[in-house]
């Protein structure tokens, strides 16, 4: 068994969840790029973050929070992911809200704050629907591109049973000079499976988390047959 992990990770980790005998090749397909942003007052605004890379270009960029983002007013902290939320608190600040995808957080929004002034920091290639459905209402939003998310478009030899997916930007960056065809596909959630929905007609194992130990136990389900 052969799998294609389309991101850098320790294979140790792969290895004891999955086993010994699997052959894990992991090949990069995007590439991050920080921007310099000059650090700006960030008085009643809050702030929401949809990725890692987002929150660690905003502490490279020396931006300090000097409101209180646990308040239950303004000037919060909202993210995506719980990985999002670790790389958070690794910087000394917690989190008003964590949800699973953007259009989650969307939808909370809108039905929760909608008086609150946000700023988005994200990538250059972030999804549009908190800047396409926040407006919409009359919601205070502004994105700010924070760091660059390049497409490497890597041609990938070797045949392989199965190749997992972390991003929309990944997939698309795969798709430029690969196949789907004849291989199991793995997705770490809706919003990047729903990109994979471009390309392929093929089944699409989704992860329930968003989160690299969930995809990890949805193959050992889905063909290891573990529990």
């Amino acid at each position: 068994m052969r799998i294609l992990f389309t991101k850098n990770i320790d294979k140790t980790i792969i290895s004891k969840e999955l086993g010994e005998n699997i052959l894990v090749d992991c090949i990069k397909v995007i590439q991050i790029n920080h921007l310099t942003v000059h650090p700006f007052d960030l008085k009643n605004y809050s702030l929401i973050f949809t990725s890692v890379s987002g929150v660690i270009s905003f502490f490279k960029n020396r931006f300090i929070p000097n409101e209180d983002f646990t308040a239950k007013n303004y000037n919060k902290i909202y993210c995506v992911g719980e990985k999002t939320k670790y790389e958070l608190r690794k910087h000394g600040f917690g989190t008003f809200k964590v949800l699973r995808n953007a259009e989650a957080l969307s939808s909370f929004i809108i039905e929760h704050c909608p008086h609150e002034r946000f700023l988005h920091f994200c990538s250059n290639l972030a999804l549009n629907i908190l800047d396409q459905k926040l407006p919409l209402q009359n919601i205070d939003y502004k994105k700010i591109v924070i760091y660059h998310t390049e497409e490497i478009n890597p041609v990938i030899n070797g045949k392989y049973d199965a190749v997992v997916f972390f991003s929309p930007s990944g997939v698309r960056s795969f798709a430029k000079h690969n196949s789907f065809n004849d291989i199991k596909i793995f997705s770490i959630g809706k919003t990047t499976s729903n990109e994979l929905e471009n390309y392929t007609s093929q089944e699409i194992f989704t992860s329930q988390e968003n989160n690299l130990f969930s995809v990890l136990n949805l193959i050992k389900k889905r063909i290891l047959n573990k529990d």
